[in-house]
């Protein structure tokens, strides 16, 4: 592993930067996607709307299905063959569309094939790709790797974004599709120019895959070693107070955001009255803040602590989402552009920090599970999320739907509030065994050791 020395991440350290441009490759893919792939089902298969609706559920379910399992399989090998095969098929699948399209085999079917394949694929590489960070990177560096790779997401789904609309008019939105087989095939080859020689996950004593003890003979009860693992993932974040209170905080904010997101084009469109050309750059021009809180979580975080800033940016910026349902036509857009942007730069410098703080907290043993655990309980509540906007939408309007769910993300944040993140200056950076005392467990945590940024 590189020495921590003076120096960009990206200009001293090779293997970081190959991560680096093969993750970014793959956002600016993923963006183009999600403009392509609906794109294809309506003007290609004309697909009702639900079907089209179904495309995003398929790309999501993966979570849900195999994500915990997933987080039990990284924690036993090594994460870089993974993310490899992960990218491999996500080139193989998005290629196989075009091809299919000129031989006549293209279907509404199919393409619900190709977004569960490649949702599956995204479970494995994430999963492994944020436990691998741990490992190529001292902790020292861990900020600001998470903030330039948080960073670079942001803006390469600004990008794939309006790229997407671009590829589709200029080269249709079938081949379209080629584009983004090409972008995981820059990450294909960026993963495997990575040096690192990444140690193979220690065998874990039979011991350790046993089930809880039993209260009457004191004897562990058998179970099997996978289910033994998932729980073990379950009760790690079930039992840290500071884990379980920024799972729940993901959850219940996915819940909101995905609220006014799945009625945003309907509001901007339908109740705002913009031209639909329009709206892609409006919805840009707001996603840019992501690019702006990546820049600045590690900064904050520096002057004010770790738990002051993730409280600064997941609260105090949340509050402008409220100005989202005020937007009018002509300078009224500049209220969802001021809201929108805040929101993303609050969102993405959060998870900056707290990406920075799994990464030190959780023993390496553990990232795997602990990533699949979070994102198995934080993606769980976006279509829950979706299904809530576009009933209160239906029911009351989108404008009014809009303000319930906007609201939803600030009143999300108090989570934090009312935990020990509201009464810390620093998230902590190891995690210890409970020690007993008369009120309950407790966690001890050395004070933070991280430098200034």
């Amino acid at each position: 592993m590189n020495a921590v020395v003076r120096g960009g991440l990206l200009r001293r350290h090779r293997d970081f930067r190959l991560l680096w441009c093969g993750e970014t490759a793959g956002k600016f893919g993923a963006a183009v996607t999600g403009v392509t792939m609906p794109l294809i089902a309506v003007s290609v298969l004309h697909a009702a709307t639900f079907e089209v609706g179904l495309l995003t559920a398929a790309a999501w379910a993966p979570w849900l299905v195999i994500g915990l399992p997933v987080g039990v399989w990284v924690d036993r090998t090594r994460r870089r063959p993974i993310m490899l095969t992960a990218a491999a098929v996500s080139l193989v699948v998005f290629a196989a569309v075009p091809v299919a399209a000129a031989t006549g085999l293209l279907s509404i079917g199919l393409l619900l094939a190709v977004a569960l394949l490649t949702g599956t694929a995204t479970v494995f590489f994430q999963t492994a790709y944020t436990a691998y960070l741990a490992t190529l990177l001292e902790p020292a560096d861990q900020p600001e790797g998470n903030a330039k790779l948080h960073g670079s997401a942001s803006a390469a789904q600004i990008a794939g974004l309006s790229s997407g609309g671009v590829i589709a008019q200029f080269a249709g939105a079938v081949n379209g599709m080629f584009a983004n087989a090409a972008t995981f095939l820059v990450s294909l080859l960026c993963l495997s120019g990575i040096r690192h020689a990444e140690p193979r996950p220690a065998r874990r004593p039979r011991a350790a895959r046993t089930g809880p003890t039993d209260a009457a003979d004191g004897t562990a009860r058998p179970r099997g070693a996978l289910t033994g693992e998932l729980a073990e993932g379950l009760r790690l974040v079930a039992g840290d107070t500071w884990l379980r209170t920024l799972t729940l905080f993901g959850a219940a904010s996915n819940l909101a955001l995905m609220g006014y997101q799945s009625i945003n084009v309907v509001f901007l469109v339908r109740t705002v009255g913009l031209p639909s050309g329009s709206v892609g750059a409006l919805v840009a021009a707001a996603g840019a803040g992501g690019v702006a809180g990546a820049f600045a979580a590690r900064r904050v975080a520096g002057r004010v602590g770790t738990a002051r800033a993730t409280l600064l940016f997941e609260l105090g910026l949340s509050l402008f989402a409220l100005l989202i349902p005020l937007t009018t036509g002509g300078a009224g857009v500049l209220f969802y552009v001021a809201g929108g942007f805040c929101v993303s730069a609050g969102v993405v410098a959060g998870n900056v920090i707290k990406a920075s703080f799994q990464q030190r907290y959780c023993p390496p043993e553990l990232l795997g599970r602990l990533t699949a655990t979070t994102s198995f309980l934080n993606y769980g509540t976006i279509p829950l999320g979706a299904l809530l906007g576009g009933a209160l939408g239906a029911e009351l309007g989108p404008r009014a739907a809009m303000w319930i769910t906007t609201a939803g993300i600030p009143l999300a944040a108090l989570i934090l509030v009312f935990s020990p993140i509201g009464r810390s200056r620093d998230l902590p950076t190891s995690r210890r065994r409970p020690e007993p005392e008369s009120n309950g467990p407790r966690y001890s945590a050395r004070e933070p050791v991280s430098p200034p940024h």
